[in-house]
């Protein structure tokens, strides 16, 4: 998820969770509820088998049809759509570890000393619940990449992913508090063309994805607050194979980079060096790809998506490091338009202040709405379906007095000139004490 520094120096670590216009920005009146059910029966029948002659004696029975299920097979595969919970595929409970990178240099003594094996060692619960959110990630996105097809609804696909999410990771976040202990860790972003970071479609969009479209799909899963954050760029058009090879390049340049002890600005360098090296021709036309400069990367605590630090993605002066038993996302955009974002359209994204002051509300829905927030989203985004699908009604006054009285910080979308094209690609990295672990890493990106 994206973290937004409009009005920020390039290099110069933004506040934490503070896109540009966030808090003064006002939410539109269109609350449309949009409920789904989805109830399967199966009728079965069976042949009577009653008579008295030789031909009613031999008739046989007819099969019953096998019931569809949404469970692994011998094999242990996942289904499709995904529906079966990935703690059902390791019982164990020991899951798949991301990519481990050495440190380098300095650094390089973590590998084999006791000490930093010792404090590994002491993480285990942590690193559980990492990397099972992280096979989360990677089955359901495997399941989008294969499924997503121009003509398919925003809304539809950001409601595939999301109930694929909540039914791997047992959590469907219905009942009070479930939403907590584990499943979507921040709303699906599906930003289009020139809008770059935190657009998911409310109640009510019609927007169907087209064949021309360039798409980035930004989702988080959580397990016990630990979020996995990962995000990928879908195409359906050759044209911008080249923009997206250059943030893919520029993603995994920075990865490489991060480390214990190095400097953000260093980081931000090696991944405006190698974006910039390409370019891209669209319509004839031959675009450089830009680093979108006030767009950044982030560190993740627990229960909340942007920490303190920020990862910039051009260089700069920024000295802040990087430090043992931090969790990083480190995500990039690339622009063929002026590489800068503002707010615009629809607000959608919404998260409760870590820091929220503690004011008086005399809207009485504030107060309400405030009630449900803490108790099935706390500090973790949500967006205004997830209100719908827990039953809020006519919650747009109370959301408002929220974010005006800065309690709630609103997101709105982050687009770059129209007519342009964004793209982006993220990953998680932990910095544990021996090791470097890539843990959103998968076979696609």
């Amino acid at each position: 998820m994206a973290n937004g520094t409009n009005g920020i120096n390039p290099g110069q670590s933004a506040p934490a969770s503070k896109p540009a216009g966030g808090s003064s920005s006002q939410v539109s009146k269109n609350d449309e509820e949009h409920e789904q059910s989805d109830d399967d029966k199966d009728d079965e029948e069976t042949a009577d088998g009653i008579g008295n002659n030789t031909a009613a004696k031999k008739k046989k029975k007819k099969r019953k049809p096998k019931k569809k299920k949404a469970a692994a097979d011998a094999s242990g595969k996942q289904s499709s759509p995904p529906r079966v919970p990935v703690a059902s595929l390791f019982p164990s409970g020991q899951y798949p570890t991301g990519e481990e990178v050495e440190y380098r240099n300095e650094n390089a003594f973590r590998t084999t000393s006791e000490e930093k094996r010792h404090l590994d060692r002491m993480n285990d619960d942590f690193l559980i619940d990492y990397r099972h959110g992280a096979e989360v990630h990677r089955q359901v996105r495997q399941w989008a990449q294969k499924n997503i097809k121009p003509g398919q609804s925003l809304t539809e696909i950001a409601e595939g992913i999301e109930d694929g999410v909540r039914a791997l990771t047992g959590h469907q976040g219905l009942e009070e508090g479930d939403n907590i202990k584990g499943g979507m860790g921040f709303p699906t972003g599906l930003s289009l063309n020139h809008c770059a970071a935190h657009f998911t479609p409310n109640a009510g969009n019609k927007t169907i994805l087209q064949k021309e479209d360039v798409m980035k799909v930004d989702f988080g899963v959580h397990l016990n607050g630990r979020i996995v954050d990962s995000a990928f760029t879908m195409t359906f058009d050759p044209v911008y194979d080249n923009l997206l090879a250059a943030v893919k390049d520029a993603t995994n340049a920075g990865v490489r980079e991060a480390g214990i002890d190095v400097r953000m600005s260093d980081i931000g360098a090696a991944i405006q060096e190698a974006m910039e090296s390409y370019e891209v021709e669209i319509g004839g036309q031959s675009l450089p790809v830009k680093c979108i400069r006030n767009l950044n990367g982030h560190d993740i605590i627990q229960y909340s998506i942007h920490g303190r630090k920020s990862v910039p993605i051009v260089k700069g002066g920024d000295q802040t490091k990087m430090e043992e038993g931090e969790t990083f996302a480190i995500e990039t955009f690339g622009s063929t338009g002026k590489g800068y974002v503002r707010d615009d359209m629809e607000i959608s994204h919404y998260a409760k202040k870590a820091d929220a002051p503690n004011v008086p509300l005399r809207v009485s829905s504030a107060r309400t709405l405030l009630s449900s927030i803490n108790k099935n989203f706390g500090t973790l985004p949500f967006c205004r379906r997830y209100l719908d699908r827990l039953g809020h009604e006519k919650y747009l006054l109370g959301l408002n007095n929220l974010v005006s009285s800065g309690i709630v910080e609103a997101y709105p979308p982050l687009c770059d000139v129209k007519g342009s094209y964004t793209a982006q690609f993220e990953h998680t990295i932990l910095l544990r004490p021996t090791v470097k672990e890539v843990i959103s890493r998968g076979d696609d990106y």
